[in-house]
C-alpha cells in the first residue's frame, strides 16, 4: 500500500527539526520513533500555514478519531512537553501521534505500538491553529 502525501506547515516543520536533533543527540528511550517523525518529515510537503486545508492534521490539532475496535476519541496532537493521554494530549513523537501528522480526516493510518499494529481513522479535525488563525510562533 503506498504512503498518502502529508503536508506540515514550514513552522511546524523547523520546531519539529528542532525536537529530533535534541531527542537524536541525547539517544532518548523513544529513538525508534523519533526516526519514524524523521522519515516523515523527509517525505512530508513542506507548506505556509496560509497553504493547508483545514482537514490536515497539524500540531496542536485537535481530531476525533476511530480506532481499529470501533471506539471513537478526541485527542490534541502536542509536543511531547506538552503530552498528557489523561487528557487526550498525544505526543508527536508516540506511535498514534507519527502516524497522525499532516494526514487529512478521512485517512486512515497504521503505527506500531508495544502491543503490536493498531489502525485508526482521522474522522474529522476538530480544531486546527492555522484554520483558527492562530498558529503558534515557534
Amino acid at each position: 500500500m503506498a504512503r498518502r502525501k502529508i503536508y506540515i506547515t514550514r513552522s511546524d516543520a523547523t520546531k519539529l527539526e528542532e525536537l529530533l536533533k535534541d531527542g537524536l543527540r541525547r539517544n532518548r528511550l523513544d529513538h525508534a520513533n523519533l526516526l519514524a517523525l524523521k522519515e516523515e518529515l523527509q517525505r512530508a510537503k513542506i507548506v505556509a500555514p496560509t497553504e493547508v486545508t483545514p482537514d490536515v492534521v497539524t500540531m496542536h490539532s485537535t481530531v476525533r478519531v476511530r480506532d481499529q475496535d470501533g471506539e471513537e476519541s478526541e485527542v490534541t496532537l502536542v509536543f511531547p512537553e506538552e503530552a498528557d493521554p489523561v487528557e487526550g494530549r498525544v505526543s508527536v513523537v508516540a506511535p498514534m501521534g507519527v502516524a497522525m501528522l499532516g494526514y487529512k480526516a478521512g485517512d486512515k493510518v497504521k503505527f506500531r505500538t508495544p502491543g503490536g499494529e493498531r489502525q485508526i481513522e482521522i474522522l474529522e479535525v476538530v480544531y486546527q491553529p492555522e484554520a483558527a488563525g492562530q498558529e503558534l510562533q515557534a
